[in-house]
């Protein structure tokens, strides 16, 4: 069974956004520049492998809205990308962004589910 490990709100107002969640909520937040994106930290995480200590626990990120990222997102694990994107096809889903290479830790791609949601899939990379 594949499992939800990471979730993303799109926003319009970064600063304002950031404020908003890190009030509310307490959550972590770190700037990833280059990437345009923000991480959420909701729980703490393993230095080592930067995932939640906490089972069942999920972190997250945000990023500028867009089309499609127009509603949080959640995004799914699964062990072969290229399958999973396959299967969505077959089923009548559709791809949105293909899949790209977030460097060092794995793979993720987005698509429309047939009820019209934009979800996340992300595979890991294979350790050397």
């Amino acid at each position: 069974m594949d499992k939800v490990i990471h979730f993303e709100i799109p926003v319009d107002d970064l600063v304002r956004a950031k404020n908003f969640y890190k009030t509310v909520f307490g959550w972590g937040l770190t700037s990833v520049p280059e990437m345009e994106y923000t991480l959420i930290q909701t729980v703490e995480v393993d230095e080592s492998t930067q995932m939640p200590k906490e089972a069942g626990a999920i972190n997250g990120g945000m990023m500028q809205r867009s089309d499609p990222f127009q509603n949080p997102i959640i995004t799914v694990h699964v062990e072969n990308i290229d399958a999973a994107m396959k299967q969505i096809e077959s089923l009548g889903g559709k791809i949105v962004q293909s899949k790209m290479e977030v460097p060092n830790m794995g793979i993720t791609a987005y698509f429309q589910d047939t009820e019209g949601n934009v979800l996340g899939l992300w595979q890991d990379l294979k350790k050397p």
